[in-house]
């Protein structure tokens, strides 16, 4: 599933191209890419024909573009890419993508006619016309965006570590209650957005953290080292257009990112550690998989009771 730095990367592939475009058509080729819209096709394409884009925003693995003005906006398409998700930006009428479910025909003032496709091999994806809510800290509501508005289906969804808004104090104290898992608490996109199964692993591998260690139990110092080193996988991350193991996650150009060759831990069962040599593991999580050096991250003995 694309995570923070590849939602990042479509967002601001798509940025220049969309905002100040207006829709000039819509064809819903697949439904099921309407799965959390608030009606069928023909209500979605009417929805949007002849509005203006006034942004591409961002918060965790959400995307979304304010309509109209973005400063009086009311609702916004609201985009999540799934398992398998492509926003793709293409020429006007170029022939249909493999997998293609939705397509807004829009005309930007500099750039002209273009066509951006929503493509998706796993239909786990989805797009919506969403009503814009006031964030709870009166913030912007995501990255690209200055209004202080979210959309409702993202209303729920915490902001990430390279927001400028996040709240590392509410962080901490969110790790200070959970018994869970830190790894099960890195997945919760409601204590902290953006990062999944890959980033949760080299960001407990950098932290020398076990993904078993139980999130309450961990020190001050501990918090303080995940959240640092959150910041720094998912900034280089970022430089390196994100992680590409198949033709799935692409840019808006259809190219893939390169950070696999930066991974430490994830999918790299019985190779060496690269801070120790130890043969990595790799151990059943939730209907996926965690990777982790037995030695650099060992699971902390339970305390005994007197």
């Amino acid at each position: 599933m694309p995570e923070l730095p590849e939602v990042e990367v479509v967002r601001a592939g798509l940025a220049p191209a969309v905002v100040g475009a207006m829709i000039s058509g819509v064809s819903v080729s697949d439904e099921r890419a309407l799965t959390r819209h608030d009606g069928d096709g023909g209500a979605f394409e009417r929805a949007l024909t002849g509005r203006r884009i006034g942004a591409a925003a961002r918060r965790g693995k959400f995307l979304w573009m304010p309509l109209d003005d973005e400063a009086t906006a009311s609702e916004a398409i609201v985009g999540h890419l799934g398992m398998s998700g492509q926003m793709l930006l293409r020429e006007s009428g170029a022939g249909p993508e493999r997998h293609e479910r939705v397509r807004l025909d829009i005309v930007h003032p500099i750039h002209g006619d273009l066509a951006v496709v929503f493509a998706d091999q796993r239909t786990f994806g989805s797009l919506a016309v969403d009503t814009l809510v006031p964030t709870d800290d009166g913030a912007p509501g995501g990255f690209g965006t200055a209004l202080p508005r979210v959309p409702c289906q993202v209303a729920h969804i915490a902001r990430d570590p390279l927001d400028p808004a996040f709240d590392e104090r509410a962080f901490r104290a969110s790790l200070a209650v959970k018994r869970s898992g830190i790894k099960r608490v890195l997945l919760d996109q409601t204590v902290v957005s953006g990062i999944g199964n890959i980033y949760a692993d080299e960001i407990l591998w950098a932290a020398r953290i076990h993904p078993d260690a139980p999130a309450s139990a961990l020190s001050t110092r501990a918090a303080g080292r995940i959240l640092a080193e959150a910041r720094a996988v998912l900034q280089k991350a970022l430089a390196e257009g994100g992680t590409s193991f198949d033709a799935q996650y692409v840019n808006v150009n259809g190219q893939a990112g390169y950070f696999a060759h930066s991974l430490h831990a994830y999918g790299r069962t019985a190779q060496p550690c690269d801070r120790c040599a130890a043969p990595l593991v790799r151990v059943s999580f939730t209907n996926r998989s965690s990777h982790y050096c037995p030695r650099c991250q060992r699971l902390p003995r339970p305390r005994l009771s007197r």
